[in-house]
């Protein structure tokens, strides 16, 4: 395995999930490797859920959960094979599943069909994504119809109703423990760090693929499993394409780099922006730009507390990027008519933050029961407000167009308010300035 295993962690949240499955079984895949070209692989990475309740790492797994069994969790996994370990690494089997992992009994992965049937009865309720591998689909509903022999002799309930399990995942996910916030910092610290190296290194003509280096490689070089999703380094007009990850353009004499990077340390990611100068010096349109948009930030950082809704601090960021619009001249009209018929999506099309965790776009739902969810203590999530003007916006006053903007910090709600997790990295225009091209 490629991290330490911390078997009280992932001990610590089965033992949850299971008690919120209550009756309920659940059945979770780890996905099969990728292919990127020809023979050649992805890097595989465990899907977040399957690690969280698991720690195993390798493909071909399933694990079962069954709260008020004998053997609440079992594991499926690939077995020993030396032949095979000499290709593609060590494996813990079955044996290691147990003695290792915490499984109450394993099996190998090809006993799946042949012992599923009866694993699966004593509920009619099963958890399990369907739609995401067919083969997977097709052996699970396989073993259900031969469960329903058998229990024509034994009585046995056999599943009849399924369930998404990101339902209670979702829930359980949401809430980061004090092991889960260790992970988070140190991801938090190392991205913070690769940012600021980042900066320092910026130069007039230097190339973005150089920026994305000298970023994945803090990540790596600090002991991270590398970027979290994929960096995001647009120079000029590339910054206002939300999800730029071509970074094969050249930064130019007063153009901005938004960069747009988190590291992914142990599984949990960062995700960090800032806009900067590649020159060190904000023209004015960029500073009045710039200025809006770290207004709007401030004023939902400041907002952010156990108990406000979580829609709230969008529309929060509307209002605060709205009347900073009409205030430099980007949009006229009045403030309440412009919000309430959208115009402000012309320059600010996303919303001001998601879940954070284990995924970049963490699980969690926003609304319950059709209202936006309070935050709690131990939510972790993004404030990310930002401002793009196309390059051909001919509407757009010319000294604006072809800018992006974004600001983007990873926000802790603890008791009483929020934690910014990546206060150390300035947001500030003047501490910007003072920062970038300070190693050339």
């Amino acid at each position: 395995m490629s991290t330490q295993l911390d078997a009280d962690f992932f001990r610590g949240h089965r033992d949850e999930y299971l008690n919120r499955l209550g009756s309920d079984f659940a059945l979770l895949c780890a996905p099969a490797v990728s292919i990127r070209n020809g023979d050649a692989d992805y890097r595989y990475r465990q899907e977040s859920s399957f690690y969280y309740l698991t720690g195993w790492e390798h493909p071909e797994a399933v694990a079962l959960f069954r709260p008020g069994t004998e053997q609440p969790f079992i594991l499926f996994v690939q077995p020993k094979d030396p032949t095979r370990e000499i290709w593609t690494g060590r494996r813990a089997g079955p044996e290691g599943a147990m003695q290792t992992f915490g499984a109450d009994q394993a099996f190998a992965f090809d006993e799946l069909a042949e012992k599923l049937p009866e694993l699966v009865q004593g509920t009619s309720q099963l958890h399990y994504a369907f739609g995401g591998d067919r083969e997977m689909d097709d052996l699970l509903l396989g073993a259900i119809r031969k469960a329903r022999q058998k229990a024509h002799r034994n009585g046995l309930e056999v599943p009849s109703n399924f369930a998404d399990p990101t339902t209670v995942l979702g829930e359980l996910r949401l809430l980061k423990s004090e092991a889960e916030l260790e992970r988070i910092r140190k991801a938090v610290a190392i991205t913070v760090d690769a940012h600021l190296a980042a900066m320092k290194q910026a130069r007039v003509g230097i190339p973005e693929y150089e920026l994305e280096s000298i970023i994945d490689g803090t990540f790596r070089s600090r002991g991270g499993n590398g970027a979290g999703y994929t960096s995001i380094v647009a120079a000029g007009d590339n910054a206002t394409i939300l999800h730029y990850i071509e970074n094969d353009d050249v930064a130019e004499e007063d153009e901005l780099v938004l960069i747009d990077a988190g590291c992914e340390f142990e599984y949990y990611t960062a995700d960090l922006t800032r806009t900067w100068p590649v020159n060190g010096r904000f023209t004015p349109a960029q500073r009045a730009l710039y200025d809006v948009v770290l207004e709007a930030h401030e004023a939902v950082l400041a907002f952010a507390a156990p108990g406000v809704a979580f829609q709230d601090l969008h529309d929060l960021a509307v209002r605060r990027l709205t009347e900073g619009m009409v205030r430099i001249g980007l949009l006229e009209g009045e403030v309440d008519e412009l919000i309430a018929e959208g115009t402000f999506r012309r320059f600010y099309m996303h919303k001001t933050g998601h879940w954070l965790g284990l995924d970049v776009h963490d699980v969690g739902r926003y609304f319950v029961d059709g209202q936006s969810r309070p935050l709690e203590p131990g939510m972790l999530f993004t404030v990310e407000p930002g401002l793009y003007v196309g390059a051909d916006d001919e509407e757009a006053p010319e000294a604006f167009r072809g800018i992006g903007i974004r600001i983007e910090d990873d926000v802790l709600v603890v008791e009483g308010g929020v934690e910014v997790l990546s206060d150390s990295l300035p947001r500030d225009a003047d501490a910007i300035e003072a920062i970038v091209g300070t190693a050339n």
